[in-house]
């Protein structure tokens, strides 16, 4: 038996339910990437993705630099206010993937088995 059920994953991480006797936990989304792992309701994971997009805007300066990419010193900040992450830009592009999609997949599980049913 699986302990957990994948929701989304990309390369740099993955985010998944756990199952508990046989019953899959809806109600937080393990998110788990650089060797970290957060434990988030949907809508903490709403607010994680306001915090990746707040991220770009404070680093939109960074757009004309030639070391953007390589650069670690983006900051993302997390639903968790003691937790902030330094980030290259791929990373931060990664983790957005990686939120956008599970809570497309999670927002289009609750429609196709929820109100969506006829």
């Amino acid at each position: 038996m699986q302990e957990i059920k994948q929701i989304y994953h990309n390369y740099l991480g993955t985010a998944f339910y756990w199952r508990k006797d046989n019953d899959v936990l809806l109600n937080k989304v393990q998110l788990v990437f650089r060797e970290m792992g957060f434990y988030f309701t949907k809508q903490e994971l709403q607010l994680f993705k306001r915090c990746i997009e707040d991220s770009y805007m404070q680093n939109k300066c960074c757009d004309d630099c030639e070391l953007k990419n390589k650069c670690h010193k983006f900051l993302l900040k997390t639903p968790c206010s003691q937790i902030d992450l330094a980030v290259s830009i791929e990373e931060l592009n990664a983790v957005k993937d990686l939120v956008e999609g599970t809570l497309f997949k999670i927002n289009l599980d609750d429609y196709l088995y929820g109100e969506g049913m006829n």
